[in-house]
């Protein structure tokens, strides 16, 4: 189960995972928390949807439904309800603290909805953001906190049965970015300052990371799903996000396991090849 905080997150940082793991059999399910209701549009035939949030978020919910049609047998959940919570908008925005924001919700009403959901689903392996957020999105960083907030209610029977039988996760995982791949794209001249400023304090020494997914046999799937989100994102131009996703690398994606057993490991620092190592 990946948790993720606005549809097109979900294809961009763990597509290739994702896919993999439809195309072997796997249940792979994702709680998408906000609609993304305050994306930039860079269509200009999408221009209308630009002052119009709530329109935005319906036209984004499409996108998801032909995305995950790309990425595999995907079951999809909106935290909450589709809409419940909305976009935050980028940090230190006054929307921050709209009604609404997901950045602002009660963490109790979080705590329940994302609980719901882990109960229902009962994963093997849970996958989120680390705590600042990938990159530092108010949204982000709430999908992380809303995910590990969850976990102990989940497996606590006494904390709302009527939300259904308790389940602990056995694994739990944050994406991460290996300092190495960033230290590439800087050196290619594929990311810009403001983009390696803003991800760097992310980035895992290579040593410190846990897992490495293959997933470049599903790199054409994972380009494919980004292509349904015309309205935030164009892979096919020749701008910094291009050139790094259409690179094949892209299909290789990075975990930091955080709870559960690690897995045996390949390769210089022993990184797990699957998510599900070491589980029965």
């Amino acid at each position: 189960m990946l948790v993720h905080a606005h549809p097109d997150d979900e294809a961009t940082g763990t597509g290739a995972t994702m896919a993999r793991y439809s195309a072997e059999g796997a249940t792979v399910s994702l709680v998408t928390c906000t609609s993304g209701e305050l994306g930039e549009v860079i269509a200009d035939d999408l221009a209308h949807l630009r002052d119009n949030p709530q329109a935005l978020g319906e036209y984004r919910r499409g996108e998801i439904e032909r995305a995950l049609v790309e990425l595999g047998d995907i079951r999809q959940h909106w935290l909450g309800g589709p809409g419940r919570f909305h976009d935050s908008g980028m940090a230190g925005e006054e929307s921050n603290n709209a009604a609404g924001a997901f950045a602002t919700a009660d963490p109790a009403e979080v705590t329940r909805a994302m609980v719901a959901v882990l109960r229902a689903e009962r994963p093997q392996v849970a996958v989120t953001y680390d705590q600042n957020g990938g990159y530092g999105h108010p949204d982000h960083i709430a999908a992380h906190k809303a995910l590990m907030g969850a976990l102990g209610p989940a497996a606590d029977a006494d904390y709302d049965p009527e939300l259904g039988e308790a389940w602990d996760v056995p694994k739990v995982y944050w994406t991460a970015m290996p300092r190495s791949l960033l230290t590439r794209a800087v050196e290619e001249g594929l990311l810009s300052e403001d983009v390696v400023a803003a991800f760097e304090p992310s980035t895992v020494p290579d040593e410190d990371l846990t897992t490495q997914i293959d997933g470049r046999e599903f790199h054409a799937n994972k380009l494919a799903a980004l292509r349904t989100y015309r309205s935030q994102v164009n892979i096919d131009d020749d701008g910094f996000f291009a050139k790094m996703v259409n690179d094949p690398e892209f299909g290789r994606e990075h975990f930091l396991l955080v709870r559960g057993e690690r897995g045996p490991g390949e390769g210089p620092f022993g990184w797990e090849t699957d998510l599900f190592s070491g589980l029965d």
